[in-house]
């Protein structure tokens, strides 16, 4: 039977002694890579605005998709910058593709319930401070501009300029100037 060769088979797996399957090299190191990335993977595709089950799918995907990449051999070279990049990508498909099937269901002038981000710590009293902060910092977060938003969201993820670049087809003085720009913004935020 013919069998397509850019499939993965994943069952082609050696069997080990005692007759169960035994992952390959490529796939232990592809669920290395997972259990790694997959917290950092999945806080910056939140930050963006996916919601939870939609960035749990789109992290499945994304490390199917390395497999894939590994298997044929393609290009190694700095794979925590190419998995951000898929992913980076994968959440903007799935962003416009949302837009439009929800493009009737929205209502005009329709405000994000604010509720979704207040902390519901179990010590209110302890927690007035950091709570007035955090809210003030959300607020500011939620009015940087989009590319803005998404340059600190990878920097805070641990990449540097140049991967946020490339991530974003941004130049490394347009990140740069963007992540300078989103600091102040904090900073002034916090002297209040």
């Amino acid at each position: 039977m013919f069998k397509d060769k850019t499939i993965p088979d994943l069952a082609a797996a050696s069997v080990s002694a005692t007759g169960e399957a035994k992952p390959t090299p490529l796939e232990e190191e592809v669920v290395a890579l997972f259990d790694q990335m997959q917290d950092k993977l999945l806080r910056y595709l939140l930050s963006t605005g996916v919601p939870v089950q939609d960035g749990e799918e789109i992290v499945q995907e994304v490390f199917l998709a390395l497999f894939q990449h590994l298997q044929l051999g393609k290009s190694r070279r700095n794979l925590r910058a190419w998995v951000f990049q898929v992913a980076h990508n994968l959440s903007v498909k799935r962003y416009v593709a949302t837009l439009r099937d929800r493009k009737h269901m929205v209502e005009p002038g329709a405000v994000p319930d604010e509720d979704a981000f207040v902390d519901r710590a179990p010590n209110p009293e302890d927690q007035l401070a950091r709570n007035q902060s955090h809210a003030r910092l959300q607020s500011v977060f939620r009015a940087l501009p989009e590319q803005d938003r998404r340059c600190l969201s990878l920097r805070a993820e641990g990449l540097t300029y140049r991967e946020i670049g490339q991530i974003l087809d941004m130049s490394l003085g347009a990140v740069a100037l963007s992540l300078g720009r989103s600091l102040a913004r904090f900073a002034r935020a916090e002297e209040r």
